[in-house]
């Protein structure tokens, strides 16, 4: 028991063994409040990582849709080009009179 005051000794041992209390819950206390605050930042962290992997699947797949569109755009414009320049130069006369020399040189059976 506490030294003798004008308190009631039961008093001040209640409020003794009170105030031990909450300084022996102090340390249990603050480490379940640092443990929630790391549940809290991981839990922050996975949404974050979550988002990021979305955007770059939508990047990536925008990505590849301009890829195919190019794909497909190359093909045409490639043949619309080359057919342009073939009907501009001399080889589909030339194509016609090697054709016309080989019908004229095969042996008729």
């Amino acid at each position: 028991m506490a030294i003798p005051t004008a308190v009631n000794g039961q008093i001040t041992d209640a409020v003794t063994q009170s105030n031990v209390k909450v300084l022996g819950d102090a340390p249990a206390m603050a480490m379940g409040a640092i443990f929630q605050s790391l549940g809290h930042s991981t839990g922050i962290l996975f949404e974050n990582a979550v988002s990021s992997q979305q955007m770059l699947g939508v990047c990536a797949q925008a990505a590849t849709n301009q890829g195919v569109i190019q794909i497909y755009s190359i093909d045409s414009m490639a043949g619309a080009v080359s057919t342009a320049k073939i009907a501009q130069s001399d080889v589909p006369d030339n194509m016609l009179a090697l054709l016309t020399a080989l019908k004229a040189t095969q042996v008729q059976a």
